[in-house]
């Protein structure tokens, strides 16, 4: 019983210690970053500004949201550029619970799921965005005079990256789940029908209510979906294989 305390302290003096690791690297980066954090929020907004009328500026409601909103943007930027390092102190963390073939497979998901999650970002950044703002202000009646608050158009952004970005780790999680055994390859191809329904289903709650942007999360979603049935055999243990955990 004492040594089950002794050895949950020291996983969660591990966990503090990764955790501490992780937010240090993201509060370096911000820290070299804080300083073009005007310049961050202009290229962080033009596919906003882009599609609007020429001439045509953002508004800020809040007193502080001129300075706020673009350090909250940068520190999304210093996020995603620490991510490779964070990826890392989680899979370093469950490391020593795995079997010494199940190490080797760190250093390529923490690869895969960096690129996949930048790779989400990016694509909804460079096309997501740009189609979206141009199919709804497209269709706003001329009555109206669009002049988006900065606040809700940060809270926006925020959502659709993180929706994306989260979306694009879809391979790596089929990848994981039939690696550890908890589902077969067989079983997830059964249930493509189900993958679908909610793709859609994620793509409506976190995207805005047209079908356009709704379909530029829900497919990709089976897509990716695929790659990962397609990955997933590269990965699959062999029975035999019952090597222990170091």
């Amino acid at each position: 019983m004492k040594e089950t305390g002794q050895s949950l302290i020291s996983h969660l003096l591990e966990m503090r210690t990764r955790l501490l690791r992780a937010v240090l690297a993201i509060v370096v980066v911000f820290l070299c970053l804080a300083p073009f954090s005007s310049s961050i929020f202009d290229l962080i907004a033009s596919p906003m500004m882009n599609a609007l009328p020429q001439g045509t500026r953002m508004i800020a409601i809040g007193v502080i949201a001129p300075f706020m909103v673009p350090i909250k943007i940068t520190l999304l930027l210093a996020f995603l550029i620490a991510l490779p390092y964070v990826f890392y102190q989680v899979w370093a963390f469950v490391a020593p619970g795995l079997y010494v073939h199940e190490k080797k497979l760190i250093a390529p998901l923490v690869a895969a799921s960096s690129i996949l999650f930048i790779l989400g970002f990016a694509f909804c950044y460079f096309f997501v965005f740009g189609t979206v703002f141009r199919f709804i202000h497209s269709v706003a009646p001329q009555s109206i005079a669009v002049a988006p608050d900065i606040e809700s158009y940060y809270s926006f952004i925020i959502t659709m990256f993180m929706a994306f970005g989260l979306a694009f780790e879809v391979p790596v999680v089929v990848v994981v789940l039939t690696r550890i055994g908890i589902v077969s390859i067989e079983n997830l191809k059964r249930m493509r029908p189900y993958v679908i329904v909610g793709a859609f289903v994620i793509a409506a709650i976190f995207t805005p209510p047209d079908v356009m942007s709704q379909f530029m999360l829900a497919v990709p979603l089976c897509l990716l979906y695929e790659i990962g049935l397609l990955a997933a055999p590269l990965f699959t243990r062999a029975p035999a294989d019952s090597e222990s955990k170091v």
